[in-house]
């Protein structure tokens, strides 16, 4: 399959289609002509006049005022990729890296970025090669763009640095000689295109939010699993009561665990209990904000997915080159803080329920062992999930809040987009493996309800997960099961 850059916008659905079919990436004969034309324009302007125009023939950050004469213009774009590569720490995953790949080609394709077309084309062939740049996470304030990360990108265009390929590190020369690539040699505003933009930050943002999707309706099954497991009253899904209350998220919410709790003996069966915890009966209300959480943050992404974020901003046919602040990730470091606050109450309120399903209620055996004493069953699970949550509370410190003066002043205030950008992926992380360990505790207690059964849709993924991860007859390393379950979840399972 191709995917053709062009100028129409770029959905969530598609980027993840994109990703995963596996697309290769073709410029639409759009996208190149628009590259063509600002290109041209750039280079008819530089040629006509002496103006200074920021980072083409300018110092860059403090030293804007300083003029680089046309003959070090080239070296200008070298010095500015090889001394920005500065970044430190973990590498970007190999599934962000695809993405940040993909944004940075459709942000350069819309023509006004100033860039020749062969540069662009040479990132395509990156991304269709699979040859993917070792980027480190350390080193963006998301102000001037994600300079450090996206120098680090840029470095094998030139030869420079390392890339994965063929499923390990290499160093990018090498590669680059396997496919017979000459090193690009950046000309005027080419490097300072590629290391202004957002497209760390987004890229992040984008793998987060096409996981929060999947992981919001494992969150909702976790629930109507609970619901059973731990007999609850269906009452606090009726229609009535969030009708009065229209939030959209909670009522999909409602709508779906009915769905999933559709003809379940359990269900239906008589209750005791008045009323039930918070944790199973609130769930439309807390896992509804969080929906609606996701939603404004994916509009606000997908903004940024079709926007031109580099600087400065070439417009041919308006005979303009302006310099602003488009590289500024503020739209991005708010929307990131708050993902992981709305997925990381995902997480809290799942361990809620893992602690009530353990405790010995409802008829069930403590800690969800036949004979607890000798056996201690799902208890040191439920310490796991209770680290994992408190280590998400702290992650959920907003990173938005926080500014660095840098480059000599120029740079005063930044949005730390990056950082919010990481520790959310890491939220990500940690509430798949709550949304496991709930799982898994789930299906426990769900045994000692037999005879009676649940729903036939969880049923049915009860019979599919017991291939899997069986019943749990006496102790055994729950690690093992715990792995073997968040691969089961992420990989078709549900």
């Amino acid at each position: 399959m191709i995917h053709h850059i062009s100028s129409k916008h770029l959905s969530l659905e598609q980027i993840q289609e994109i990703l995963s079919s596996r697309s290769n990436l073709a410029l639409s004969a759009e996208a190149s002509t628009r590259i063509r034309h600002c290109r041209d324009y750039l280079e008819q302007k530089l040629a006509a006049n002496d103006q200074l125009f920021y980072g083409i023939n300018t110092g860059f950050g403090s030293l804007c005022n300083i003029r680089i004469s046309e003959a070090d213009l080239e070296q200008l774009q070298h010095n500015l990729v090889v001394s920005h590569a500065a970044g430190m720490g973990d590498v970007v995953p190999q599934e962000v890296l695809r993405i940040m790949l993909l944004l940075k080609i459709q942000s350069l394709s819309y023509g006004y970025s100033g860039v020749r077309e062969v540069v662009v084309q040479r990132l395509v062939d990156f991304y269709n090669q699979d040859v993917l740049p070792v980027v480190f996470e350390l080193g963006s304030l998301g102000a001037s763009g994600d300079l450090a990360p996206l120098a680090h990108l840029s470095l094998p265009l030139i030869g420079l640095g390392e890339v994965w390929f063929e499923g390990h590190r290499q160093p990018a020369a090498e590669v680059l000689s396997k496919h017979g690539w000459q090193p690009l040699r950046f000309q005027a505003k080419e490097a300072l295109a590629l290391l202004n933009g957002t497209q760390f930050s987004a890229a992040y943002a984008t793998w987060s939010l096409l996981e929060a999707r999947r992981l919001t309706d494992q969150a909702d099954l976790n629930a109507a699993i609970g619901f059973d497991a731990f007999n609850c009253r269906l009452s606090p899904l009726d229609a009535h009561i969030h009708q009065i209350r229209p939030h959209e998220g909670q009522i999909s919410t409602a709508k779906k665990l009915l769905k999933l709790l559709e003809n379940s003996e359990i269900a239906q069966s008589e209750k005791t209990a008045v009323q039930d915890p918070y944790a199973f009966r609130c769930v439309p209300q807390v896992h509804g904000a969080s929906r609606d959480a996701i939603a404004h943050i994916e509009k606000m992404l997908v903004t940024e997915l079709n926007s031109v974020t580099d600087n400065p901003n070439i417009f041919p046919d308006d005979d303009l080159i302006v310099s602003g602040g488009n590289f500024h990730a503020q739209p991005l470091a708010l929307p990131l803080d708050y993902l992981a606050i709305a997925l990381s109450e995902l997480g809290s309120i799942s361990e809620r329920r893992v602690y009530q399903l353990i405790s010995g209620q409802r008829e069930l055996p403590a800690f969800l062992t036949d004979d607890p004493g000798l056996h201690s069953g799902m208890m040191i699970a439920q310490y796991t999930a209770a680290s994992i949550v408190s280590q998400n509370k702290t992650l959920c410190a907003p990173a938005s809040t926080d500014s660095i003066v840098s480059c000599n002043g120029q740079e005063d205030h930044v949005s730390m987009a990056a950082n919010a950008a990481t520790k959310a992926r890491r939220v990500v992380l940690n509430l798949e493996r709550l949304l496991a360990i709930e799982f898994m505790i789930g299906m426990q207690a769900l045994e000692y309800r037999r005879p009676m059964k649940s729903s036939p849709a969880i049923e049915k993924i009860r019979e599919e997960y017991r291939r899997v991860v069986p019943r749990l007859e006496g102790d055994r390393v729950l690690s093992v099961d715990l792995e073997a379950t968040v691969v089961f979840l992420k990989h078709g399972g549900v």
